[in-house]
């Protein structure tokens, strides 16, 4: 191993009886803190970018990548020289700041899949040069099921990038990567050129007005008690007398709109770039949840006969949620969407059980287990996020608030979305009665 590809902290190569653990615990602590600020930053496509299975992978690559860093904590508690706390080094944050400023979202994404993941594939391959591998089999037997997955998300993503062309930012984006001189060190550094302007300082980040969904029409909500306004009739969902094909067909529609959730959600991580890491990976896993609960109704929906180019995509909740703190809009989506949904869902459940559909049973089962699991996010991080904004209320008081809040807020940003189709082309409460061969 060479000592001039050890990160060194005060110019002098480790010495002692621990020098070769502490090399390693130096390199491992580099790799935690790329994919901690990956997950940070990667998330800030997700609502970006308008494809829905796309948003999909990047979650679950977020999830992963979230696996990674964890496992990387946990591993580098054990060997010393690791370091306490989970903070990352400036010239980190600064790289991946860079990436998240770039304006176009499939251009964004090129950056993330062509230049970081790149470097952080780099950097694994790396580590397992220069450990032993028997001494550190832990480790490398962890890095190497961390570079099989790195591989299979270049090719996951591969057919996304295929037709985005390469920009100057991108180039200026590996040109930074050059100048740390890939992330563990391992290659000559080459100088930034005279010209290189950092562009995250020029113009900082700021989340869209409003979230991508693509091709897919759009509303402000998909609720309401019309059934020729909207898909789900909410009077129609707790009422006794409606067929539990109707109930499975809304409640599918409900679940595919907690991309809603996704997008929203994945504004709080960049939000938050001093929170504690697992924070964010419960953060991670809460995202992944809610992008797996929405392909439940993605998947199901066109098997039950709905043409999902009608079903208009309701963007009120990131609307008027994007415009709150954070601590205020993690508030709502535990605390009060998530919390206030199980009386309804219980009613929903015990009517689709009605038509022994396991997989429904089976899908819905889980999406409650899940959101049980945010909800206890919601009372375990919530205080965290209020303190990391200095709101020193008690929980009880800032939750009752907020609601409130939110209510003033829906009147000044809800409702702005008009129908992108027609009642007659658009899916409604009407429309599922047909396509359930029910009359109501």
């Amino acid at each position: 191993m060479s000592s001039s590809a050890i990160p060194q902290t005060d110019g002098k190569p480790t010495a002692g009886r621990m020098a070769a653990v502490k090399e390693m615990a130096a390199f491992q602590r580099i790799l935690f803190e790329v994919e901690r600020e990956f997950v940070r930053t990667a998330t800030t496509l997700i609502y970006r970018v308008g494809d829905i299975e796309l948003k999909y992978l990047l979650c679950q690559h977020v999830w992963e990548s979230a696996g990674h860093a964890r496992f990387l904590k946990e591993r580098g508690r054990e060997m010393s020289g690791f370091g306490k706390g989970d903070s990352v080094r400036e010239a980190f944050r600064e790289l991946f700041e860079e990436a998240v400023v770039c304006e176009d979202p499939d251009k964004a994404v090129a950056e993330f899949y062509r230049v970081i993941k790149p470097a952080i594939l780099a950097a694994y391959k790396e580590y397992i040069q220069l450990t032993h591998h028997l001494a550190d089999w832990p480790s490398k037997n962890l890095v190497e099921d961390f570079i099989h997955e790195e591989m299979r998300h270049a090719e996951e993503m591969e057919p996304y990038l295929k037709g985005v062309e390469s920009t100057e930012s991108e180039s200026a984006l590996k040109a930074a990567v050059a100048a740390l001189g890939g992330f563990l060190g391992q290659d000559p550094k080459i100088p930034l050129p005279g010209s290189f302007t950092w562009q995250h300082r020029v113009r900082g980040f700021k989340h869209p007005e409003t979230c991508n969904r693509g091709k897919y029409p759009v509303c402000s909500s998909v609720f309401s008690e019309d059934p020729g306004e909207t898909p789900i009739v909410r009077q129609w969902l707790e009422d006794p007398k409606t067929d539990a094909r109707v109930i499975r067909l809304m409640v599918y529609v409900w679940l595919m709109m907690e991309l809603d959730a996704v997008d929203y959600l994945a504004t709080l991580f960049h939000d938050t770039p001093d929170a504690p890491f697992d924070l964010h990976y419960d953060l991670a896993r809460h995202l992944w949840d809610e992008s797996r609960h929405s392909a439940f109704g993605f998947r199901q929906l066109p098997k039950l006969g709905v043409d999902l180019n009608t079903l208009e995509h309701s963007l009120d909740l990131y609307n008027i949620l994007v415009q709150m703190t954070p601590p205020e809009r993690y508030a709502m989506m535990t605390m009060e969407f998530e919390a206030g949904s199980f009386p309804t869902k219980a009613k929903v459940m015990d009517r689709v059980r009605e038509l022994n559909d396991f997989e429904a049973d089976t899908l819905l089962a889980f999406d409650r287990n899940d959101e049980q699991n945010h909800v206890r996010y919601g009372h375990r991080w919530l205080p965290e996020i209020m303190k990391l904004f200095g709101e020193e209320r008690p929980v009880e008081e800032f939750v009752d608030a907020t609601r409130e809040r939110f209510e003033v807020m829906a009147k000044e940003f809800g409702g702005k979305v008009s129908h992108s189709l027609s009642a007659d082309q658009r899916l409604t409460g009407n429309k599922i009665l047909k396509i359930a061969g029910v009359t109501q």
